[in-house]
């Protein structure tokens, strides 16, 4: 366009001003077009920039939506436009607003929560798209956002994470299950909000009706928990150490930290998890939970037990599973986990007085033993597939 070249400021504003007004809407799509690519484009005089600035800024009043655009899309992946400009397209109409939204470096963080807040659902979805996303901006649409948005910020590759975010998203949208599958994919998510999404799983799954006529009310829920507390237990084993204690603090909020559980952590061979829990209930520091664990007397073992609140009967048996578990554990046994709940299967049988308490854990250490037993024949089972092929 022919201002374009013109030296004078004012020259420039007062022939573009006046051409604007009769022209069709064809040319000044074409002219907001041309100027927003001069302006990034091409070296100006000061003159010259303050020239086109106000050019631009005229055309945000331009009554075209079409104008309006076409000048968005010239200028939203450059980071040298006036924010008062971005600001004023990225509150223009939506196809106008979201070209800038969703593409321009010079809206900060703090812009798009704002306008994440400010905007409908169909803003947070063109915010959560953007390539790269802010931790700070994440955390916003996680806290507002609804299911189509969190599904395209769960889905954004370039987006990042907090903890704590991914938890947040995990306590609002758990329950939903496109937003519960997209987050139990991800390997950054923490092994408490693992768990609570398995916990809301195992609701979802013991509330079918079918599922209830089909085995009975309260078989689906014993069913149910056990199935949760093996999740809760192989989670326990993947989670990474500095995210033990919240997975342990979990735990205990939600009434999991049964005797039940841990002598199925503990069968299971998750020592530093079933220490970080002794950690959390007794108070005793960890640096002394461990050293008791691995060197400490029988009646040590047993006084700690006691002091976490597992009562006598259960902190001797506790203390007769760690005692089998250090002994396998120094010899190198390739199997400590099935060796501890046989042998304490072996040696609670071979009691003629079972306390209540004792009786019922000996019918968990029975069927960790049963279940140990069939793990074991599988994995036999496929090596031998393996070798035959």
């Amino acid at each position: 366009m022919w201002w374009l070249v013109c030296s004078e400021a004012s020259v420039i504003i007062q022939a573009f001003l006046r051409w604007v007004e009769t022209a069709k809407t064809g040319d000044r799509v074409r002219a907001a077009s041309a100027l927003g690519r001069a302006y990034v484009t091409t070296e100006m005089t000061t003159l010259d920039h303050h020239a086109a600035e106000m050019a631009m800024t005229f055309l945000l009043d331009d009554p075209s939506p079409k104008v309006r655009l076409a000048l968005a899309e010239a200028v939203a992946d450059f980071n040298c436009i006036p924010r008062s400009i971005i600001l004023s397209l990225a509150e223009d109409q939506p196809e106008t607003a979201y070209a800038v939204i969703s593409r321009s470096p010079v809206l900060n963080d703090m812009d798009l929560v704002d306008l994440a807040a400010r905007g409908t659902a169909e803003t947070r979805a063109v915010i959560a798209a953007r390539h790269p996303l802010s931790r700070p901006v994440a955390a916003a649409i996680a806290e507002i956002g609804g299911e189509e948005e969190v599904l395209i910020l769960l889905e954004n590759e370039q987006a990042r994470f907090s903890s704590r975010t991914l938890k947040r998203l995990s306590d609002r949208l758990g329950h939903l299950w496109s937003i519960r599958n997209c987050l139990l994919e991800r390997e950054d998510l923490p092994a408490d909000a693992r768990h609570a999404l398995a916990e809301k799983v195992g609701a979802a799954l013991s509330s079918f009706g079918l599922v209830q006529a089909a085995i009975g009310g309260r078989r689906v829920e014993r069913i149910t928990r056990e199935a949760c507390d093996r999740a809760a237990v192989d989670m326990a084993g993947a989670a990474q150490a500095d995210q033990i204690p919240a997975l342990v603090e979990h735990l205990r909020a939600t009434g999991r930290l049964t005797p039940a559980f841990l002598l199925h952590a503990l069968c299971s061979g998750k020592i530093d998890f079933f220490a970080a829990v002794i950690v959390n209930l007794s108070g005793v520091t960890g640096k002394r939970v461990r050293s008791i664990l691995s060197d400490g007397r029988i009646h040590a073992i047993r006084a700690l037990f006691d002091s976490a609140g597992l009562g006598p009967d259960v902190s001797a048996l506790f203390a007769e599973a760690m005692m089998i578990w250090r002994k396998e554990n120094r010899s190198g046994s390739p199997g400590p986990a099935a060796t501890i709940s046989s042998v304490l299967l072996s040696k609670l049988r071979g009691k003629r007085h079972a306390s209540k308490t004792s009786g019922s854990l000996t019918d968990i250490i029975e069927k960790l033993t049963i279940a140990e037993q069939r793990q074991t024949a599988r994995d036999y089972a496929l090596l031998a597939a393996r070798e035959a092929a």
